[in-house]
């Protein structure tokens, strides 16, 4: 007898009692064998199919432990499971899968340059400490490593002049996951104010604690006294290093009105000091935490300053945020790699980071140079801006040109640009990734798009 539902064949590498196990299992989900449909017996289909009666058990078991069919004693086995709709096949066809495009010309900002890192230090270290079993073999501190919380506490107080103890920091795997953390303490159905189109994986951690969040007004300083005093918020997140109409940093005099402003009203600052390191041009400015230790909340990250593949951001507590931290810290888990942070703590204590910044300050200052110079050359009447810290320089050509035209255009040239929402007729290019050697070619490419694209 054949059983049209069932595909079991002797001469595949799939076991035969997987084979049978899996053609029930779809049959029933496509509805081709319905509830309370009788199976043939154990016996019956080891001899049709010429296979040991243990096959068949083996397959019968496992459907029925996953509730597709059932064993009635005396009677035999019958499905037990009904589908309105078949459950969709996962896609197991790997090398079928769609993988990043490679663009020649990658103005995206969505890596950085391979001059800057020391690739072999730095391997070095995750091998150092994969060798020594004690640390692999053991759970990580869900505060982050002692050892890192350590180092970072120097490294903050030196290059961003932080006030903190290792005890107040605490380490996450990326920005977002240290909002969720920070959120979990402050409490649901907060006020928050924020620039607008600002960081959006921020916007969705705070809507996931259904806070309400409003929009500050902004001069060419950043946030202004006066919105803030209308939005009334009860946390106010700023980027001091990429604030303002024009994406600048943000003066000491404006930093210490916001500081006055939230002790007043009792409100808590969250500064996301992303990439305050990397300004390069001018020195960089002290860290807002540095002038107020009692309500500002300092989050750093290691994206753009080490490596976009390893997620490791941090952020320092307040006192009165730390003590209800560590009553609630046994309900957390450590997030970010164990590896990662110990390999990062060495590149910290040994003296490569500072190394590394010296480096990627140079590094980008002769790609920002190089950059306004072949834009001046390519569009000499358009309106440049450079955003030091961010690590882009936005254009707006002196005409009109067509968005979704120019997008093609470069898409056939093999250009990327960055995504930017600030301005829908400015352009932005990142040079953070980018060769110096493909700067030139690259900049004339776009140029002549936008041209091309004029209307």
């Amino acid at each position: 007898m054949l059983y049209e539902f069932i595909l079991a064949e002797k001469n595949v590498k799939k076991p035969m009692y997987q084979q049978i196990y899996l053609s029930v299992r779809k049959a029933i989900e496509n509805g081709t064998l319905k509830k309370g449909s009788k199976l043939p017996s154990l016996r019956k289909l080891s001899v049709d199919l010429g296979i040991s009666k243990t096959t068949v058990i083996s397959a019968y078991d496992q459907l029925c432990a996953e509730g597709y069919i059932e064993n009635k004693p005396q009677s035999g086995y019958y499905v037990a499971a009904q589908f309105e709709n078949a459950p969709k096949e996962a896609n197991s066809d790997f090398g079928k899968q769609n993988t990043s495009k490679y663009y020649e010309y990658d103005f995206s900002g969505k890596s950085i340059d391979e001059k800057i890192i020391d690739i072999a230090e730095w391997k070095k270290n995750i091998k150092d400490i994969i060798n020594r079993n004690y640390l692999m073999t053991s759970y990580g501190d869900a505060q982050g490593e002692e050892a890192l919380r350590t180092a970072l506490q120097k490294y903050a107080a030196g290059i961003r002049s932080v006030n903190a103890q290792a005890d107040n920091i605490v380490v996450g795997a990326g920005t977002q996951a240290v909002l969720f953390l920070l959120c979990s303490i402050i409490g649901f159905g907060k006020r928050i104010a924020m620039e607008k189109l600002s960081f959006v994986q921020s916007e969705f951690v705070f809507k996931s604690f259904d806070y309400d969040i409003y929009y500050f007004d902004c001069d060419e300083f950043g946030a202004t006294v006066d919105s803030l005093e209308r939005i009334q918020p009860e946390i106010i997140l700023l980027n001091p290093n990429f604030s303002g109409t024009r994406g600048d940093n943000m003066p000491v005099t404006r930093r210490l009105e916001l500081i006055e402003w939230a002790k007043a009203h009792d409100a808590l600052i969250i500064e996301d000091d992303y990439n305050g390191e990397l300004r390069y041009r001018t020195r960089p400015t002290p860290c807002i935490q540095n002038y107020d230790i009692e309500n500002t909340i300092y989050i750093g990250s290691f994206s753009k300053v080490l490596l976009p593949s390893v997620r490791i951001s941090y952020t320092v507590l307040p006192e009165k945020l730390l003590e209800i931290y560590k009553t609630e810290k046994k309900k957390t888990n450590q997030t970010a790699s164990k590896t990662e942070q110990l390999a990062l703590a060495k590149y910290i204590e040994n003296g490569k980071i500072e190394a590394h910044l010296r480096r990627a300050r140079r590094v980008y200052l002769e790609k920002s140079r190089l950059l306004l110079e072949c834009l001046n050359k390519f569009m000499p009447d358009a309106e440049l801006h450079f955003n030091e810290t961010s690590l882009y320089i936005t254009v707006k050509p002196p005409y009109e040109y067509d968005r979704l035209s120019l997008e093609k255009e470069l898409e056939a040239k093999s250009v990327r640009l960055m995504t930017y929402q600030k301005d829908e007729k400015a352009i932005a290019l990142s040079f953070s990734g980018i060769s110096p050697e493909k700067l030139e070619n690259g900049v004339k490419l776009i140029c002549e798009a936008v041209i091309q694209s004029k209307i």
